[in-house]
This record gives structure tokens, C-alpha cells and sequence, in this order.
């Protein structure tokens, strides 16, 4: 589960609610520090990430590799590619909005249209009409918010079922859970309802879909904690374009150097190690 979120940055919705002890690791991090420190990863909660790291794998291992496995072979690709459609439209609200907030103003107003157009003529996001003419998306969150208004990356946290993030990246799921309008409709609303069934869906999708990849990070490397830490704050620092957070050039650990140029390389791989030898 954790490396669906890895790889997946811009998929952001609903999973789970975080319990409010989060708040009180969110209020006892500091951002990345200077010199030496923020050329690799600020993680002084490594031995707990490592624990939930591991509970978040247990979770792919047992429910949502097989059932990913199960609704990529059942369901056909023109459905799966509808449900992603509609997951996708359902967060354009909150990119509209964060947009809005980061001055980004045509940003929103794409954000805007996509929403109406997708609504309506595309079968309330079944379709990306909108992408069709030509309206490309625009996503946005608030923990890239917080980035536009100077906030530091923080510590890095694994949380629970949403797997890699930050102190400012966890900060802005909150804020944007709780900006979400389907957040505030009744439990028993049947619009609330088919939203999470629709995230759901897609999150299982996005498994199947990343399924080699998800599969070498969690499986074949030789510290999955390590190689997905190492991913996702490479490929966060280069998608908000935060190069003063430093560059990931080393892990934690007895592993070797990672090239930072390279978020996918796996840092404990012998450089001289035959590759056709049995």
C-alpha cells in the first residue's frame, strides 16, 4: 500500500482518516536542516516509519496485491480507465482550490472547466472530455501549498495506509480532506458513498496498474523502507521543483550512494556484480 502512494503522488484522496496523534508528530518535527543533513533524508522517526513501513507492506502482501490482482483480471480496461476518470474529477475541487490559493489563477480556472465539463458531458467523470478538447489537468494540494508559501519539507513519516509522506505533505492531506465538499455530507449520503467506493476502486487500480514496479520497490529490493523513502522524496523535491531541500544522495544505513538523477536505482545494487551470471 505504501508504495501506491510512492508513485502516485497526484492520486490523492480519502483512504483513511489519520488519528489525531498525528498532530502531535507534526508539532514535534523540525524541516530539513542545512549542510550535511539535507543532502539525504531527515528521518529521526526511522524506527517507527520502519514498523509502519512494515504494517503497510503486510497490508499489500495480504489485501491489496491479491485483490488488485483479482479486479485487473476481472474488470476490462475501458472500466478501470472510467473509474480512474471519475477518481481524478472528484479531486479537482481541491485543486481548484489550492490553485486558487497558490495565485495560480489560470491553474484554477482550468481546474474550473475540467470539473464542469467532465460533470456533465463526460457522465460526472466517467470520461475526461475535458482532456479530449484539449484542457489539460492542473493538480494541485496543499501540501504543495504550504511550499508555495515557504513551509519546509519537515521530517519524513510513513503514515498509516497512505504510506510515504512529510511533516508539510501530511499536514496538507489533512487540509485537504477536510476542504473536500463530499467530506461534509452525510455518512449515509449515497453521493459520499459511491465517492469512497469510486477511490477505493481506483486505488486498487492504480496497484494493478503499477504492479511492477510497486513489486520491485517492495519486494526484490533489499531495503523496501529505504528504496521507497528514497523515491518518493526524490520524485516530491523534483515535482515541486524543491531543490533546496537537497538531493538524496545516499540512504540511510549500510547501503551505498543512490544517484539522484535516478529516483528508480536501487541503492544496494553491486555496481560490479555480473548480470548474467546464474
Amino acid at each position: 500500500m505504501a508504495a501506491v502512494k510512492t508513485f502516485t503522488s497526484q492520486k490523492r484522496g480519502a483512504r483513511a482518516v489519520l488519528g489525531a496523534g498525528l498532530f502531535a508528530i507534526l508539532a514535534g518535527c523540525s524541516t530539513v536542516g542545512d549542510g550535511a543533513a539535507s543532502r539525504s533524508a531527515n528521518d529521526p522517526l526511522e524506527p517507527v516509519n520502519r514498523g509502519m513501513h512494515a504494517v503497510n507492506k503486510g497490508v499489500d502482501t495480504v489485501v491489496l496485491r491479491p485483490v488488485s490482482m483479482v479486479y485487473g483480471t476481472v474488470i476490462p480496461a475501458p472500466v478501470r480507465t472510467g473509474i480512474g476518470n471519475m477518481a481524478s474529477n472528484l479531486g479537482e475541487p481541491s485543486n481548484f482550490v489550492n490553485n486558487l490559493l497558490q495565485a495560480r489563477l489560470d491553474q484554477a480556472a482550468t481546474n474550473g472547466a475540467r470539473f464542469l465539463i467532465n460533470s456533465t458531458i463526460g457522465v460526472v467523470g466517467l470520461f475526461d472530455v475535458a482532456t479530449l478538447m484539449g484542457i489539460e489537468g492542473q493538480p494541485a494540494d496543499f501540501g504543495e501549498t504550504l511550499h508555495v508559501w515557504g513551509t519546509g519539507e519537515g521530517a519524513y513519516l510513513e503514515l498509516p495506509l497512505f504510506g510515504p509522506s512529510t511533516t508539510r505533505d501530511a499536514t496538507g492531506l489533512i487540509v485537504d480532506f477536510a476542504m473536500n465538499p463530499l467530506g461534509h455530507l452525510s455518512p449515509s449520503d449515497d453521493a459520499l458513498s459511491a465517492a469512497r467506493r469510486v477511490r477505493v476502486a481506483d486505488t486498487v487500480g492504480v496497484r494493478y496498474a503499477l504492479r511492477g514496479t510497486i513489486e520491485t520497490v517492495l519486494y526484490d529490493s533489499a531495503d523496501s523502507y529505504a528504496q521507497s523513502r528514497l523515491i518518493y522524496l526524490q520524485n516530491r523535491r523534483f515535482e515541486l521543483n524543491d531543490f533546496a531541500s537537497g538531493d538524496l544522495e545516499t540512504v540511510s544505513g549500510e547501503g551505498g550512494a543512490a544517484s539522484a538523477s535516478d529516483p528508480y536505482a536501487d541503492p544496494y545494487l553491486d555496481p560490479y556484480a555480473d548480470p548474467y551470471a546464474q
